[in-house]
This record gives structure tokens, C-alpha cells and sequence, in this order.
């Protein structure tokens, strides 16, 4: 019987659009819970322990998975992680359809989709490599980052015209139905498998020296160590940012007005995804990394400089053009330099390493907005006279001020790159891994 599964760009057009299916269903989710949170606490520390459990454990459990995402086929784990999805959001939907439904499901259900992405992140990134030629493999990354984009535009725009008139359960069911749909397009795909390498050779033995084998492969390679250096910095900043950014808007505008501020910077990473998508960004790749590092820094000063939500859109939209640019040049980088065999394990302790300030970041948020920095700009707070004038006085402007704050370490950090030669010519230094 003659096998007849697309495979090949075609293939990955048809994985592309499932995943973007997915992740539109997945974010009217995420907005309609997380908002269901902070409504009913009022408190941004527990609105940023949803994202505090929404990374952890993935991060803890990755160097194990990227093992099996290289023993396993990886078309396989993908349909397995929209599978888990899927039945995650089931049971929270029939808790909440019960009436049953308290914060702590929601932490437990933030986790697990932590876990589910721990596999289904670096098998999507290593699939890609196998389906799109080396010349694409940066206007792929941008299609991912479209994709991100679509869902992150269209979510807060739907989740409130959805819940206001489906409710939270009817959200719920439609990221059911997404998660069938993007199993559907996976079935009609086949994935190749990759050709063993020397390293793939080197790093094979026990699950556990295989977990720590994606460690010691970017551990010799120093420009390598260098860009996930970078990226740890650079998350700590931005999952902060991320965490706040509806607090901050939400303490001088309602849902409506936050709907359209989000959407609009969501546009910003739209665009960002698109220029991308076409031109693949600057080359060297470099380039797309630290330069739009540095305009993430400049742009979070705007976010935070007024409660104004023209200001706030402006600076959400050009921190979001840039996270397309930087993200899809470092893993146009990392898809060359690294063997497709091997990619799994490398991706997943990338992956692990890149993030592991996002928890901190998340936790840190919320204490540092509610008792340091909100008093500061209180009426009558200690730097309401000095400040206040510039950034405004009230609630929501000790996060403002957050922001200012926040916005130096991309600054810095950029510049910091431009100065380590290992990192600033990374792509001239390391042999490429692929071939046209």
C-alpha cells in the first residue's frame, strides 16, 4: 500500500496551520482564566502564579523530554500534546460546568500545560528543520512567530465578545475543538526521521546521559552558551513585562479598553512575525537578536511612562514587533548549527536554560508591584513628588514605574552582546550542521 502522506514544505504548511488553530483556541483560554483569577482575588500575585505554574514544571521535566523527543517520532509527540491538551481543558471546563472550579485547578492546569509543552515545543522546532530547506528555515521561524501572532491578535478580541456570550464553558469547548482540529492536519502529514550524526553518536547511552548530553553539546560551544545566556536575561525582563501588562492597564481602563490595548500591541507581533515570515529577518541572524534587543528596552520606557492607553499600545507594539525578529534569527541559528538527531535534546535543555528566569520573573512581579513599587507613587508615597510629575501619581503607577526599571536590562544586556566576539560571530565561528 502506497503511503500517501503529504511531507516536505507542503507538510509543514499543513502542521503550521493546525498548531496556529491550536494556539488561537488555547489563547482565548488562557485570557478568559487568567482574567477569571484576578477578578476574583485582585491581587497580581495570584494572577502571576497562573504564568508562575504555567512554566515551571515544563522547565524542570524538558532535558528529559528532548530525549524522547530523539527516540520518538516526532510527529507522534505532537499529536500526543494536542491530544493532553485537549483533555486538560475538558476538565477544567466540567469543574467550572459544576460550579467546582477554584484557583488552585487552574494552577494545576497551567502546569500541565507546562509539561505538555516540554515536548511539544522543541518536537515542533525539530520537525521543522526536517520539513523546510535550510534557505526557509528563518522565514519558517517567522511563520511560528505568525502564528503566535494570530493567536495572541485574535484572542483578546474574541475571549471577551466570547465569554460575554458563550461564557468562560463555551470558551472552553471552542480550544477543545481547536486541539481535534490541529490533530486532524497532523494525521494527514508524515515527518522523516533524521539521519544519525557524530554527535547523535556520541550522545547516545541511558536516558539520563542522553538528558544531560544537550547541556554538554552547548556547553563546547561557547558563542552558542553565549545566545542562551543572552535569552535568560532578556525573559527575565520580558515575563515580568508580560505578567503585568494587564494589571497595569486594568488599573485606569475596564476589560473593553484592555481588550483593544492587548490586541493592538498583539498586532505589533503580527508584524514583527510577518517581516519576518518574508524577508527573514537581518542577516547575519545576529543582528535580528541584539539589534531588536536593544528596541524591546527602548519600548517598555513607553509602556510604561503614562496611563495612557494610546502610549501603553505604542510601547506593547514595538516590544512585540521585535520578539518575532529576535526569536526567529536565534533559532535560524540554532537550526543550522545543530544536528537535526540531536535537536531535541539540545532544544529541550535550551529551552530549559532560556527560561528558567521566567518563573523568577513571575514571581517577583507580583511582590515587587504590590509592596515596593505601588507605594512609591501612592499620594503621599516617597517618590510621588519627584516622580509623580513625569509618570503620574496612583494605583497603577508604581507598575509603570516597573516597567522604566525593567527596561535597562535589555538595553544593557544588548550592548553586553555586541561586546562578547564569540556571541557577536557565532555564525561565522561554528560549522553549519545542515546543508542546502
Amino acid at each position: 500500500m502506497t503511503d500517501t502522506k503529504t511531507t516536505g514544505v507542503r507538510a509543514f504548511g499543513l502542521v503550521w496551520l493546525g498548531q496556529l488553530v491550536a494556539s488561537v483556541g488555547s489563547g482565548l483560554t488562557t485570557f478568559a482564566l487568567g482574567i477569571w483569577v484576578f477578578r476574583k482575588t485582585g491581587a497580581v500575585t495570584n494572577y502571576a502564579a497562573v504564568a508562575f505554574f504555567g512554566i515551571l514544571p515544563g522547565l524542570l521535566i524538558s532535558p528529559l523530554a528532548g530525549v524522547y523527543v530523539d527516540r520518538w517520532d516526532r510527529r507522534r509527540i505532537l499529536l500526543g500534546s494536542n491530544l493532553a491538551s485537549g483533555l486538560r481543558t475538558l476538565a477544567v471546563a466540567a469543574l467550572l460546568w459544576q460550579g467546582d472550579l477554584r484557583n488552585w485547578h487552574v494552577y494545576a492546569a497551567a502546569a500541565l500545560a507546562s509539561v505538555i509543552r516540554a515536548f511539544h515545543v522543541p518536537a515542533y522546532m525539530a520537525a521543522t528543520t526536517l520539513l523546510v530547506p535550510r534557505k526557509h528555515l528563518a522565514r519558517a521561524s517567522g511563520m511560528l512567530q505568525l502564528g503566535q501572532a494570530a493567536a495572541e491578535t485574535l484572542a483578546p478580541f474574541l475571549a471577551g465578545l466570547l465569554v460575554s456570550l458563550i461564557r468562560v464553558e463555551g470558551v472552553l469547548f471552542i480550544d477543545i475543538l481547536t486541539s481535534l482540529f490541529a490533530m486532524v492536519s497532523l494525521a494527514l502529514v508524515a515527518v522523516p526521521r533524521p539521519a544519525q550524526s557524530a554527535a547523535g553518536r556520541i550522545g547516545k547511552g541511558s536516558a539520563a546521559r542522553e538528558a544531560t548530553f544537550g547541556w554538554q553539546f552547548i556547553r563546547e560551544r561557547p558563542g552558542l552558551r553565549g545566545l542562551l545566556l543572552y535569552f535568560a536575561m532578556v525573559n527575565l525582563v520580558f515575563s515580568m513585562a508580560s505578567v503585568l501588562a494587564v494589571p497595569l492597564v486594568l488599573s485606569f481602563a475596564d476589560e473593553t479598553l484592555l481588550g483593544r490595548v492587548l490586541a493592538a500591541g498583539s498586532a505589533g507581533l503580527l508584524a514583527g512575525s510577518i517581516v519576518m515570515s518574508v524577508t527573514g529577518g537581518p542577516r547575519p541572524h545576529i543582528h535580528g537578536v541584539l539589534g531588536f534587543g536593544l528596541l524591546l528596552g527602548v519600548a517598555l520606557v513607553l509602556v510604561g511612562l503614562r496611563p495612557d492607553p494610546r502610549l501603553v499600545a505604542a510601547g506593547l507594539f514595538l516590544t512585540l514587533f521585535g520578539v518575532p525578529v529576535v526569536n526567529g534569527s536565534s533559532q535560524a541559528i540554532w537550526q543550522v548549527k545543530v544536528p537535526p538527531d540531536v535537536q531535541g535534546r539540545v532544544f529541550a535543555v535550551r529551552r530549559a536554560l532560556a527560561l528558567f528566569t521566567v518563573p523568577l520573573g513571575h514571581l517577583l512581579a507580583g511582590p515587587l508591584a504590590d509592596r515596593v513599587f505601588r507605594p512609591l507613587l501612592l499620594p503621599r508615597g516617597a517618590l510621588a513628588a519627584s516622580l509623580g510629575p513625569v509618570v503620574g501619581v496612583g494605583p497603577g503607577r508604581g507598575i509603570g514605574l516597573l516597567y522604566i526599571t525593567l527596561a535597562a536590562l535589555p538595553i544593557l544586556t544588548s550592548l553586553w552582546g555586541y561586546t562578547r566576539p564569540r556571541l557577536r560571530r557565532v555564525e561565522e565561528e561554528l560549522p553549519d550542521a545542515l546543508v542546502d
